[in-house]
């Protein structure tokens, strides 16, 4: 039970003033611009993109700068704004073998077609403080190569043209849309995909992290890891065809599963999907491993009672913006609940001093 606080409207008018200076910090340096953090603090911005499912850079900025770097509070500021536009569409599906990749890597195949491109990573740093950075040192420009002129094929139809990877199935059939109606359980692929999209990283990676460890049983292998731009394109009724209105950074991750097989399924391997806004490689890994693991029961496997093979669980908690509004209202006053309790426990006390005291007659 909640009660109205009154007398409060000056102090909270107070503490969003100091919020504010705080927020500008110490004035004898420059604010910092939308443009340095879209820039320099990229994926930060594509963190606050995917999550709160609206691909915008500068408005992600804007929403980091706002939340003082709190990339939660950014979300949440993103989700908000997100409810107040107008929806004209939806994009067809994005052809990502047409991706103009900068960055493109396999663990199952050595040679691929196009080969692979290491791109902007941190894989092979030393992990070691750059304290040069601390001294605005300039950075040196990076060589450059040819872009690739053809598309670049998904590495794991390799392993489907002899039939050693299991087939998706293209049903045809319209997905929903977890923006506009509510979760229902048990879900579809389509629904659970866009709830792990828009799910918290860190809650996905320790699921992820999970499976690998024996919860699930779930061995995967890297396929394919990409990233880089894809055009978006929308069917235009009155044309008869689909235009292209622009286009976006994403990461995408196919994950390799070994599958033993099932009275319905032959021994083959089995995929895990992942796909993100910007540049986020490690949530669109730990997305395809949870993704995999809840397939559980569509491939006849045993249900190991891991907690990335339970959906409701998975998706009822990965929302970061639903779990801090649950988690934080704790703060806001209880003071009717809290006295109430605090007269129960006295209560009980008071009985279980009679008891005893009784009992010593």
């Amino acid at each position: 039970m909640y009660v109205a606080v009154k007398g409060g409207e000056r102090a909270i008018t107070n503490a969003h003033q100091w919020l504010s200076e705080m927020r500008r910090g110490d004035t004898l340096f420059d604010a910092l611009s939308l443009d340095q953090i879209r820039e320099q603090l990229a994926l930060s911005v594509a963190r606050v993109m995917a999550e709160g499912s609206l691909y915008d850079p500068d408005l992600a900025a804007l929403a980091i700068k706002q939340a003082r770097g709190d990339l939660i509070e950014a979300i949440f500021l993103i989700r908000a704004y997100r409810t107040t536009l107008p929806r004209f569409g939806y994009a067809t599906p994005f052809d990502t073998s047409a991706m103009r990749c900068v960055r493109r890597i396999s663990a199952t195949f050595k040679d691929i077609p196009g080969g692979q491109i290491l791109g902007p990573t941190f894989d092979y740093t030393h992990r070691l403080l750059d304290f040069k950075l601390a001294a605005d040192g300039e950075v040196g420009a990076a060589s450059k190569a040819e872009a690739l002129s053809e598309d670049v094929p998904h590495i794991l139809e390799l392993l489907n043209r002899d039939g050693l990877i299991q087939e998706e199935e293209l049903t045809g059939a319209e997905p929903g849309d977890l923006t506009r109606e509510p979760l229902a359980l048990p879900a579809g692929r389509a629904v659970r995909l866009q709830a792990l999209a828009r799910g918290d990283e860190g809650f996905l990676l320790g699921l992820g992290y999970s499976t690998q460890r024996g919860y699930a049983r779930n061995h995967a292998f890297v396929g394919e890891l990409r990233i880089g731009m894809v055009a978006v394109e929308m069917m235009i009724p009155e044309l008869g065809f689909a235009i292209e209105i622009g286009e976006l950074e994403v990461t995408e991750c196919e994950t390799v599963n070994q599958f033993q097989g099932s009275k319905t399924e032959p021994p083959q391997f089995t995929r895990g999907y992942g796909l993100t806004f910007g540049q986020q490689e490690r949530k669109a890994i730990a997305m395809a491993l949870v993704d995999r693991a809840l397939r559980w029961r569509e491939l006849g496997e045993d249900d190991l009672g891991a907690a990335a093979q339970d959906e409701e669980f998975v998706l009822s908690h990965c929302d970061n913006i639903q779990a801090t509004g649950f988690v934080e209202h704790i703060k806001l006053p209880h003071y009717v609940d809290f006295q109430s309790e605090l007269e129960l426990v006295r209560q009980m006390r008071r009985d279980a001093a009679a008891l005893a005291a009784g009992g010593a007659e």
